[in-house]
């Protein structure tokens, strides 16, 4: 199922926001992800966020900004199990177009996006941690 975020899921979003990071990027020092951790507890609170349940847990959830999506976060234990594709169907089906940023080391995140109609429009950098990055569209066809 799939809901709004709600103020009493922050501990559990964040917490797998931080243990995704970790696992997804381990070319990037794990002490970056938890130095934001506050400001991006905070930033959940404010942003929008749909949280898919099972079993009354939250395994995973999405972050929106308009048509860009700040990430797919899900839990690990529930990994490929098509948590991803239906947060991300469900994002779709409220936007016409969407982009997102992937850095160019996380292959498996970079083929999960392209499977759904992505399509890398150019290269970049993330000035913060120095990694590249691509910038991904999808547009409703």
């Amino acid at each position: 199922m799939i809901r709004e975020f709600q103020r009493d899921d922050i501990n559990k979003v964040a917490d797998i926001w931080l243990d995704t990071n970790i696992k997804a990027h381990n070319f990037i020092p794990a002490e970056y992800w938890k130095s934001n951790f506050k400001s991006v507890k905070e930033a959940l609170l404010l942003a929008e966020v749909y949280v898919y349940e099972y079993d009354t847990e939250i395994q995973g959830f999405i972050g929106l900004n308009d048509e860009y999506v700040e990430g797919i976060f899900v839990s690990g234990e529930m990994q490929s199990q098509g948590i991803g594709k239906i947060l991300l169907n469900y994002a779709k089906d409220k936007r016409n177009k969407l982009h997102l940023n992937v850095y160019q080391k996380n292959a498996r995140a970079i083929s999960f996006y392209k499977r759904e109609g992505f399509e890398i429009q150019h290269s970049g950098l993330d000035e913060v941690t120095g990694e590249k990055d691509y910038v991904m569209t999808w547009q409703h066809k």
